[in-house]
């Protein structure tokens, strides 16, 4: 038996047990990595650089587009190295700093993303009030409690996680550091504290989920209201990827955290954990600019020849 007093590193779930499969995650991962440094970065300084495109929706964007980078730059590198140096090795302090990083990006990105709802909720059923409603410093506090409430969740669950005696080795059932495969090398009775921060933190996401659901409905049935058709085609392409991106990001999420532990099993854990922390940062530059007329006419300025305009 062990405690977490004498664990001086942990031991990541590896994807393969041969060299040849280690290669070839080693290979995705840099792919999906490279793509989403590209993707977000492109999304990043085009919206830095043309002034068209300072306005709310692609504030928040632009502040989603650095919370993607961080979450996947916070995982993904360390399973490559891992990979590809046939290791599962993490540090404790090194694990300490994953948890901490992760858990603040996605919960900023989470109450980033119920801004955003919000957002497109007040420029289709509000327009006449979008300027109001939305200022140049509302835009900046709403987004600085996004990053504060996920730095406040971080720090809570970093703590109280790692205050927590470990009683069943060091060996983590998952690809990088995650809370709820840590809890589980806790001894029997120590985790139920951290439980209950839980089951906060999930009551606080799902007043999140219930207000992106709201703001939805009452965004559908505005644009069915409007008589033209191009009128509502233009309202769907600025919502419709947005939708997508929370789609994703959500369900994976809790069906990842709030799975029966009947169905759980290793196998199922590393995909919706792939699903909700490595793709999104990879497809969600894609989705934001397939239909989104101004920043591609951005984007073709920026890098001519990338885009054509329809």
């Amino acid at each position: 038996m062990s405690n977490s007093s004498s664990i001086t590193h942990f031991l990541l779930l590896p994807f393969s047990g041969t060299r040849q499969l280690q290669l070839l995650h080693f290979c995705l991962f840099l792919a999906i990595y490279l793509v989403a440094l590209l993707g977000n970065g492109l999304i990043i300084t085009t919206i830095a650089w043309d002034h068209h495109l300072h306005t709310p929706m692609y504030f928040f964007l632009l502040n989603l587009s650095f919370l993607d980078l961080g979450v996947i730059s916070t995982i993904v590198p360390k399973s490559m190295a891992n990979s590809l140096w046939d290791t599962r090795d993490i540090s404790y302090a090194g694990c300490v700093v994953q948890v901490v990083v992760f858990v603040f990006l996605v919960t900023a990105e989470f109450y980033l993303l119920t801004i955003m709802s919000y957002d497109r909720y007040v420029a289709i059923c509000r327009p006449l009030h979008y300027e109001t409603l939305l200022g140049s410093r509302v835009c900046l506090h709403l987004a600085a409690a996004a990053w504060a409430f996920g730095v406040l969740n971080a720090l809570l669950h970093t703590a109280n996680t790692f205050s927590l005696p470990l009683c069943q080795g060091n060996a983590v059932d998952q690809f990088f550091c995650e809370i709820p495969q840590i809890l589980k090398l806790s001894c029997s009775t120590s985790y139920l504290r951290e439980l209950c921060l839980l089951v906060v933190t999930v009551s606080f996401s799902s007043v999140c989920f219930v207000l992106i659901v709201v703001s939805y409905v009452q965004i559908f049935r505005a644009v069915l209201r409007i008589p033209s058709q191009q009128g509502r085609h233009k309202a769907f392409t600025t919502c419709l990827p947005h939708l997508a991106v929370v789609s994703l990001f959500i369900s994976t999420v809790f069906f990842a955290y709030l799975k029966p532990p009947s169905i759980s099993s290793s196998s199922l854990d590393l995909v919706l954990s792939i699903l909700y922390s490595v793709v999104p940062p990879a497809v969600n530059p894609l989705i934001y600019s397939l239909r989104n007329q101004a920043l591609k006419a951005a984007l073709s300025k920026l890098i001519p020849g990338c885009f054509q305009k329809q």
